[in-house]
């Protein structure tokens, strides 16, 4: 036999009652005393029990509408049983017994604030609770657990309670969850990347997560080398103009650190075209010095800018970035001491060059203050082994040493 669900009367004088929300919906299985909606007065929000076991079906009122006290909402019916096609209106002399018939399914979460001298004890005793009731409700079998004060804050505050994990012991989401929840700062919204920015992603992941690294590092001298800069005119060549011309002269010994990784074999490469990491606005691109070992410094330095000047305006050509064997980045301007560079595949190493900074060091058993740079070499361990990596890096301290022969082919 199908049971009415009415709207309930809480006070003498009430006329209405607001549904807040429906916690089951239509065509749930319910049973006796669990609760169905949460219904608000002007002085109270209570929760609606079932008056007995049922599917919950002929739901005519939804969450926003004000509904006359005594009107049927929504039927308890057997399986399979349709619920009347007409609900009836309680009459108006049963509308003042309504909140006493249905005194237990309705029970309040907020204290009356009625004060009227005589009340019952019942109401008395109500409004004695906490004012919330923090036994846990839900929509449906994957709905977060939840007590109806939080569920109908969350509603005033616009909080997704799907978002909120609740901190009781029994993972119930409470008031003060959802006033958290509240006051977080909003997720900040993803970026779309640019292509530059895209492309780097996905190279240096795939880099770091299918080449072997292994990493050498070295403090060198860089005093002869900044003497050298100071001959040739600092405002015309860098550093690394310098350091591109040595490593690419110093490479023509150690053909491994200049090879491949070509579909599992190692491909000596017949030309050293050295890739300069350069910033640019959305990443780091390598922009490549062809045939490094045998260009001059001067020539060296006027390729470098020119690439520099082309990438921080946008406008590198696919040329300028092809066709790289060996890396360096240089992170000195920035006052970076030392740093582990990720390989460029399918190159076989790449050189990370620190700042050149004053340091304390032991020279010829005794304290000296030297300009000193740390080198640090990333390799592929499929190419090159750490030995042939280090002969490499022995060979570049001492052309670091003797900067002058090596770039005029005498090293």
């Amino acid at each position: 036999m199908a049971t009415s669900i009415v709207m309930p009367a809480l006070e003498m004088a009430q006329e209405t009652g607001k549904i807040v929300s429906w916690l089951k919906k239509e065509g749930d299985t319910v049973s006796k005393g669990e609760i169905l909606l949460e219904v608000e007065t002007d002085k109270a929000v209570v929760e609606v029990e079932a008056a007995a076991d049922g599917v919950l079906a002929g739901v005519k009122s939804r969450e926003g509408d004000v509904v006359p006290v005594g009107q049927t909402i929504a039927w308890l019916v057997s399986p399979g049983e349709q619920p009347p096609a007409e609900p009836l209106a309680a009459p108006p002399a049963a509308r003042a017994a309504v909140g006493a018939l249905r005194g237990a399914p309705a029970r309040q979460r907020a204290a009356s604030t009625d004060d009227r001298p005589g009340r019952s004890a019942e109401r008395q005793r109500d409004s004695a609770q906490p004012q919330e009731n923090t036994a846990p409700t839900e929509l449906g079998s994957n709905s977060p657990q939840i007590s109806p004060k939080a569920r109908r804050l969350a509603k005033e505050k616009g909080v997704d309670i799907t978002k909120i994990v609740g901190t009781r012991p029994d993972g119930v989401i409470t008031s003060e969850d959802v006033l958290k929840a509240a006051a977080a700062p909003p997720a900040a919204t993803p970026s779309t990347l640019s292509a530059v920015a895209r492309l780097m992603a996905e190279r240096t992941t795939q880099s770091w997560t299918q080449v072997p690294h292994f990493f050498l590092v070295r403090d060198v001298d860089a005093g002869a080398l900044i003497d050298l800069r100071e001959t040739l005119g600092s405002k015309t060549v860098t550093h690394t103009d310098l350091l591109v011309a040595l490593v690419a002269r110093v490479l023509t010994k150690h053909p491994k650190l200049n090879a491949t990784w070509d579909s599992g074999a190692i491909r000596l490469n017949s030309s050293i075209n050295i890739s300069v990491a350069m910033a640019v606005q959305d990443g780091v691109v390598g922009a490549v010095i062809p045939n490094a070992d045998k260009t001059g410094i001067t020539e060296i330095a006027s390729q470098r800018k020119e690439l520099t000047d082309r990438a921080r305006n946008g406008r590198l050509r696919p040329g300028d970035v092809a066709g790289g064997t060996f890396t360096i980045t240089n992170l000195g301007m920035y006052n970076v001491d030392a740093f582990n560079a990720i390989i460029a595949p399918p190159q076989a190493a790449i050189l990370a060059v620190g700042r050149i900074a004053d340091r304390v060091i032991a020279l010829n058993g005794q304290p000296a203050v030297r300009p000193m740079m740390t080198l640090t070499l990333s390799g592929d361990h499929r190419v090159v082994d750490g030995a042939r990596a280090a002969l490499f890096l022995n060979d570049l301290a001492d052309a670091l040493r003797t900067p002058g022969q090596w770039i005029n082919g005498s090293g």
